[in-house]
């Protein structure tokens, strides 16, 4: 009969002891043992037995499986999502070497996490600079490039964000809703006032009357989603701290956006709280409507929230989200799918995201393929900004989705539907070499215009094939 695998606790014991401000003879003392033996355990030379594990919960007054852990499996499932990348194709890395890394060096682990997510940010500037012009330091920053940034380098998942949403969320649900919740948490109540007397706020924290004023134009989901912003800004004002001091920020403004993208981000995850919004999307096969109906939010908001379902060990399909203005504008970017969008000049005009202002709140769905031979599936639709009453102003942008042709199957958007042929797309005009394309607006990069003396081809530009 084979024997249980030894227990080696001694990282987190030693962040216990010292959480709980005691020496090692301190906590020798209480649990009646040698202040060696507290020395050995702290540094896995010893497991840490089932007795002694009864006695630490006894002393400590501590529930049993908060000091057990998880058995490392978040930080195991962290540093093995890292460790896929094409960079370390080549070293050999067992799982189970990782699992015993990230269970008995937590330190090392989390050391090595934070140094990756600062080189991916760090590449990605690079990338920036490079592609921005100059290429100079010194260049005036760009607030919404630093975000993007920073978000990109994390792939859009913020774990700490997440649990905390979730036990807002069913605190939330135990008080009968967020008027209740609010009004035992924080002394405030919920006040909806005509748009002239908001005048030109969706959302305010009237500490004066003890109220947060929301506009009464907004519909359930968007008032929904102030109220959650609201008790983000509230409640979770030290975690997104915390995540910010991670950031490498140039300007105030860079931050400040962030720190308001990370506010929607724990919104979300309160009106949407992981466990039960990624049991749902299985269950309604991505359909994004259909979610936004069972969780009273609106497409943007649900297809906003596609895009962080990467919780270590809990992944969802990951999803490339993108939101423009019929001018071209993109206002918001979020990229969990690994698709190759330009961050300078606009993007494929063949992509259908482009083309849905003529067909409003229609879901498009469409193939797309790269010159390389990636190929991704599309799902897209208008939303509308403001409204609320005649003659209130209003604003008409369109969102996609997007994941890997890979995932395509598990969406209910491909089910019974034969794929038709993808649809040839580039970056961006300047980085695609597709000859024939009667949409290219420039010529690519690298490429020698023809002469059109005696010959003009029905694509805009004719360039050699060298």
């Amino acid at each position: 009969m084979a024997k249980d695998r030894p227990v080696y606790m001694g990282p987190r014991l030693r962040r216990l002891r010292r959480e709980l401000g005691l020496t090692q003879s301190d906590m020798a003392a209480d649990l009646e043992i040698s202040a060696s033996y507290v020395a050995l355990l702290e540094r896995n030379q010893r497991p840490l037995t089932a007795d002694m594990l009864l006695r630490l919960a006894r002393t400590y007054r501590m529930d049993m499986s908060e000091l057990a852990g998880d058995g490392g499996a978040e930080q195991t499932a962290r540093l093995q999502a890292v460790l896929k990348e094409a960079m370390f194709a080549d070293i050999d890395l067992p799982a189970l070497a990782m699992q015993d890394v990230a269970v008995n060096y937590p330190g090392f682990t989390e050391a090595l996490l934070r140094l990756h997510t600062a080189y991916r940010e760090e590449q990605l500037t690079l990338a920036d600079r490079g592609t921005g012009g100059t290429g100079d330091a010194t260049d005036t920053p760009d607030p919404v490039a630093e975000t993007r940034r920073f978000i990109s380098a994390r792939r859009n998942s913020f774990p700490l964000l997440d649990d905390a949403g979730e036990r807002l969320a069913a605190e939330i649900d135990q008080a009968g809703g967020m008027a209740g919740w609010l009004k035992a948490r924080h002394g405030l109540r919920i006040r909806r006032l005509p748009s002239d007397v908001m005048a030109g706020s969706m959302r305010r924290l009237d500490r004066h009357r003890d109220a947060v004023l929301i506009d009464d134009a907004l519909d359930e989901a968007g008032s929904g989603f102030q109220l959650a912003l609201q008790i983000t800004y509230l409640d979770m004002r030290n975690d997104i701290d915390a995540l910010l001091k991670d950031g490498q920020f140039i300007s105030d403004s860079g931050r400040r956006l962030a720190r308001r993208a990370l506010a929607s981000y724990g919104a979300a995850a309160i009106r949407l709280p992981y466990a039960a919004f990624a049991k749902a999307v299985e269950a309604r096969r991505y359909d994004v409507e259909a979610l936004a109906r069972q969780f009273g939010a609106s497409f943007e908001q649900v297809a906003h929230r596609l895009t962080s379902l990467q919780k270590p060990g809990q992944e969802r399909i990951p999803f490339f989200f993108l939101r423009v203005d019929p001018a071209g504008n993109v206002s918001k970017l979020l990229d969990g799918a690994g698709f190759p969008f330009a961050r300078h000049g606009g993007s494929c005009p063949l992509w259908s995201v482009h083309q849905l202002f003529g067909r409003p709140r229609q879901v498009v769905t469409q193939w797309l393929e790269l010159p390389d031979g990636q190929r991704f599936f599309s799902i897209a639709r208008t939303v509308t900004a403001g409204g609320g009453g005649w003659g209130a102003p209003r604003v008409e942008r369109a969102v996609a989705l997007l994941c890997a042709a890979e995932h395509a199957h598990r969406l209910a958007y491909t089910q019974g539907v034969t794929p038709s042929e993808p649809t040839p797309v580039g970056i961006t005009c300047r980085l695609c070499h597709r000859s024939q394309c009667l949409a290219r607006s420039a010529p690519p990069i690298g490429r020698d215009m023809l002469p059109e003396d005696y010959r003009r081809g029905h694509a805009p530009f004719g360039f050699a094939d060298g």
